[in-house]
């Protein structure tokens, strides 16, 4: 049984100009254990879907048009804000893009730890004090019990993402969202965080959708990839079957736009043109615009997310053709 069942979601924002759809039909699965890779540029949709299952968008201006999620079995979209409280941190948690601005500079580390553990179990003081040292020291904080008393802005930044993920699983999750985990760090530190992930997961049977533009972070940790584009999913499939055979032409595009070591080229290829904004997408694919194998039905209407090979589906109508040629 999947832990998580995401159906035919659909998420709208109401804006000056109108309603805007943010995500649109948007359907996968993600079992116990299992790590999926959400890879897309910027706009794509992919931290709108994370904010929708975590129930963490303001309604209004965001609204749940249409779709299910079910984690656990248990309906999500119908839930109470007071038992979604309860579900998030024990349930779901979530590592957010930057962690500088997520922590309280107004609070030590320690006290926002404690304060993730007090909303969900009732311990005394020493336990709660004794848990939040030991999940420092599980995420690789030196010193834990001393950086316990430490604000926000006396620790690097790469120290600020481990103290996330401590507050993040100190309840012990079944699933970790994390959302562009690896923003803004050195690659040396990038490497440490995603190690750190992979070793906590297996500690914790726990679930991981780790969302991202960066495909190398894709291969390293992902079990299965969804792409996105403009609020849709254009292609879906085991990790190396993806990067051996993308069938959508904009993973491709993500794809021939990652450098490779030994590479003699003057210019780096990127996807001609730029994502469409909300409220101006194309009728048909819209990817079209910007796709060098678009033909005329691409701009008649969208493509299903169709099953084109074992585990892997595409949303494109020349994805067998471009195969094959």
């Amino acid at each position: 049984m999947s832990l998580l069942e995401v159906r035919n979601l659909t998420t709208a924002f109401q804006t000056a100009r109108g309603e805007i759809t943010a995500m649109e039909d948007v359907s996968f699965d993600l079992n116990p254990g299992e790590i999926l890779g959400i890879v897309g540029e910027s706009g794509s949709g992919k931290s709108v879907t994370a904010l929708t299952i975590m129930g963490l968008l303001p309604r209004p201006p965001a609204r749940i048009a249409s779709g299910s999620i079910r984690f656990g079995g248990q309906e999500l979209t119908t839930l109470s804000e007071g038992r979604m409280q309860k579900l998030r941190g024990p349930g779901i948690a979530m590592v957010f893009q930057e962690p500088m601005t997520s922590l309280n500079p107004v609070f030590t580390i320690g006290d926002q730890i404690v304060e993730t553990i007090r909303a969900h179990e009732n311990l005394s003081n020493r336990a709660l004090t004794a848990r939040a040292i030991e999940m420092l020291e599980k995420v690789g904080i030196p010193s834990a019990a001393t950086r316990m008393s430490d604000f926000p802005h006396q620790l690097s930044g790469g120290q600020r993402q481990r103290v996330m993920l401590a507050i993040a699983l100190v309840c012990r999750p079944k699933l970790l969202i994390a959302d562009e985990p690896t923003t803004a760090l050195d690659v040396t530190i990038q490497a440490q965080i995603l190690d750190l992930m992979m070793d906590l997961r297996d500690e914790f049977g726990m679930a991981i959708m780790i969302i991202t533009h960066n495909m190398g972070v894709i291969a390293e940790t992902a079990d299965r990839v969804m792409v996105m584009y403009a609020g849709r999913v254009v292609e879906e499939a085991p990790v190396m079957r993806l990067f051996d055979h993308p069938m959508h032409p904009y993973t491709r595009g993500l794809l021939e736009c990652v450098p490779a070591i030994g590479q003699d080229k003057e210019r780096l290829v990127a996807i001609p043109g730029t994502l469409p904004e909300p409220a101006n997408r194309p009728r048909g694919c819209r990817f079209a615009p910007r796709c060098a194998h678009a033909i005329a039905d691409c701009s008649a209407g969208l493509p299903p997310l169709e099953t084109l090979a074992p585990q892997h589906t595409a949303a494109c109508f020349r994805a067998i053709e471009l195969q094959s040629a």
